[in-house]
C-alpha cells in the first residue's frame, strides 16, 4: 500500500465535468493526518506508520494517549489508525499527511461503518418478496418457510431471516477521485461511501487499481 488517509464524510452533491456530464460525488474532509508513530521491523517486527486524525479536547483523552501524543509532539487526536505503507521508513513522527497524497483520477477503496437500521424484516434486510396484499391473505410481509418438517428437520445455518441490519464495517472498492481541493483538504469521490454524515472514513489506494 502506497497511499492512505483518514477522512470525515461531509455529504453528497453533484458536479459537472468539462463535457457537461453530471457526476454524483461524496464530499470528504480528508486529513490532515499527523504521524504519531513510525513502526520498524527492528523494534516492532513489521513496518508501518500510525496516524492520528481529528482534533479533540484534552479532557476527552485518557492519560496513556496524552503521553503518546505528547511524545510525538502532536495535538490530541480523536482517531488513531495504522497503515502498512511500502515506504513507511520515509515518514517521520509529527509529519502531516494531507489530501495531496491522492490525485484526480486515482482509484481508492473507502471503508466505514454503515448506517444502523435496527431490527428489520426479511423484505427490507434481504430484499425478499412479499405475499398477496388482498384481505383474504394472511401472508403479507412475513418471511417464507424456514425449512422442511421432518428432513432435515432443522433450519440451516445462514438462513436469511429478520434481524439486526446495518452498523457493520463496509468497504466500497474502486471509487474514482473526481476532484481535490488542497487548500481546504477536501476530496470529491464519485459515487457514495458507507456511513452517515460526520462518519470517519478510511481511504486507501484501491487493491484492484493497475
Amino acid at each position: 500500500m502506497k497511499k492512505a488517509l483518514l477522512a470525515t464524510k461531509v455529504g453528497m452533491t453533484q458536479i459537472f465535468n468539462e463535457n457537461g456530464a453530471l457526476i454524483p460525488v461524496t464530499v470528504l474532509q480528508a486529513g490532515p493526518c499527523a504521524v504519531t508513530q513510525v513502526k520498524t521491523v527492528e523494534n516492532d517486527g513489521y513496518s508501518a506508520i500510525q496516524v492520528g486524525y481529528g482534533d479533540i479536547r484534552e479532557v476527552l483523552v485518557n492519560k496513556p494517549r496524552k503521553g503518546h501524543f505528547a511524545k510525538a509532539g502532536v495535538a490530541n487526536k480523536k482517531y488513531l489508525k495504522e497503515f502498512k505503507f511500502e515506504n513507511a521508513a520515509d515518514f517521520t513522527v509529527g509529519q502531516e499527511i494531507k489530501v495531496d497524497i491522492f490525485a484526480e483520477g486515482d482509484k481508492i477503496d473507502a471503508t466505514g461503518i454503515s448506517k444502523g437500521k435496527g431490527f428489520q424484516g426479511a423484505i427490507k434486510r434481504h430484499g425478499q418478496s412479499r405475499g398477496p396484499m388482498a384481505h383474504g391473505s394472511k401472508f403479507h410481509r412475513h418471511a417464507g418457510s424456514s425449512g422442511a418438517a421432518t428432513s432435515p428437520g432443522r433450519v440451516f445455518k445462514g438462513k436469511k431471516m429478520p434481524g439486526q441490519m446495518g452498523n457493520v464495517k463496509v468497504t466500497v472498492q474502486n471509487l474514482e477521485v473526481v476532484k481535490i481541493d488542497t487548500e481546504n483538504n477536501v476530496i470529491l469521490v464519485k459515487g457514495s461511501v458507507p456511513g452517515p454524515k460526520k462518519a470517519m472514513i478510511i481511504l486507501k489506494q484501491s487493491v484492484k487499481s493497475n
